[in-house]
């Protein structure tokens, strides 16, 4: 094997492994108040049963694969969608509640409510006269 079959080798192996883990970012929506955050991600062609939401120490993570079958007897002519799934992460701030995240999808669109632990909410201070 000469170097050029070596490097074309390792070429379509770089490639194949970035095919199976490249990913689309989702376009996200981020609102905070008071109570806490609230995440909208887009994530068009994903089913529900192939959603991932994880939480760890520090980092929240989505993904989904898309899931748009074509008839067997009909072949797509244009093609937008290259990549099969979408993936993002999020830090999370030390006062979020990771206990609590609610997830909601619908046609879509998935929400993610993630509450403010309730030392981190804002709260009014009594003042006394003396």
């Amino acid at each position: 094997m000469n170097e050029h079959q070596v490097t074309e080798t390792a070429q379509r192996k770089n490639e194949s492994e970035y095919a199976e883990t490249a990913a689309m970012l989702p376009p996200v929506d981020v609102i905070e108040d008071a109570a806490g955050i609230t995440l909208y991600a887009d994530l068009p062609g994903v089913p529900k049963d192939k959603l991932n939401i994880h939480v760890d120490a520090e980092a929240l993570s989505i993904e989904g694969e898309v899931a748009l079958p074509i008839p067997t007897d009909m072949e797509a002519s244009y093609v937008e969608v290259e990549l099969p799934r979408y993936r993002r992460t999020f830090s999370l701030g030390k006062e979020l509640d990771r206990e609590n995240i609610r997830a909601e999808f619908n046609n879509g669109v998935l929400k993610l409510s993630i509450p403010k632990l309730e030392r981190a909410k804002p709260r009014k201070i009594e003042v006394r006269v003396a």
